[in-house]
């Protein structure tokens, strides 16, 4: 927990505050142990698992060792453990989070493959990138955002993708960003514009246009080939 939480009186405050964020599997635990005991200092080390991608940017993180008695006053700490091999003991380690990544890393799963090596499975998605200058609460954002739960995002779900209204500029163009299957995809640009934009400006007049804000390039789930 974080030294604020640290000093929260009441048993289901700090039941609260103590719950892991992320979950450790074993293997991992294992596998991070095993890293953290080449280090010189071990013993003073917790594992920093940050964001480091930036807003409107698939998730992608910084892991490293770093002492957890130093870590900053908003980072929250919590304490893995899990069995050692032959389960007579068990082994610890720290995880320090930072306060601004905590709930886009809740729930999150921390785990290990021998080919893939530390692999973290996230159901969280990305903050939407800010794009000064837009509308998303008003009655044209309302309708736009049914339609996209309604009959966007469910079509779309076949391929195993969805797409995120950001905010329209008063003039026409609704501007929206696109993930799972369909960021990265080499079709989803063709998609966004001729499939999205037509389903929108035929069911309101005031939608002219669609602008597609995703990095597609850093994708890495395309659908199709």
């Amino acid at each position: 927990m974080s030294p604020l939480e640290a000093l929260a009186t009441g048993n289901d405050r700090n039941d609260l505050a103590s719950r892991p964020v992320i979950t450790i599997t074993a293997v991992a635990l294992a596998k991070l142990v095993e890293l953290r005991a080449e280090e010189s200092d071990g013993e003073s080390l917790g594992l920093r698992l940050a964001i480091a991608s930036g807003r409107g940017e698939d998730f992608r993180y910084d892991l490293s060792f770093d002492e957890f008695l130093k870590a900053a006053f908003t980072d929250e700490v919590r304490t893995h453990t899990g069995p050692v091999d032959d389960g007579s003991s068990e082994v610890e380690i720290k995880v320090i989070i930072p306060g601004d990544d905590v709930e886009l890393l809740r729930d999150a799963t921390l785990d290990y493959t021998d080919s893939q090596g530390l692999v973290i499975r996230n159901p969280n998605k990305p903050q939407a990138p800010d794009v000064e200058g837009l509308t998303n609460d008003d009655q044209l954002s309302a309708e736009i955002e049914a339609l996209v739960s309604g009959e966007v995002n469910p079509s779309l779900a076949a391929h195993g993708g969805f797409v995120t209204y950001m905010g329209h500029d008063g003039e026409g163009t609704v501007y929206m960003t696109m993930g799972g299957g369909c960021h990265g995809c080499s079709m989803s640009k063709m998609t966004m514009l001729e499939g999205v934009q037509t389903m929108l400006a035929e069911a309101l007049p005031a939608v002219q246009r669609v602008k597609d804000l995703t990095d597609h390039a850093s994708g890495e789930n395309p659908y199709y080939t």
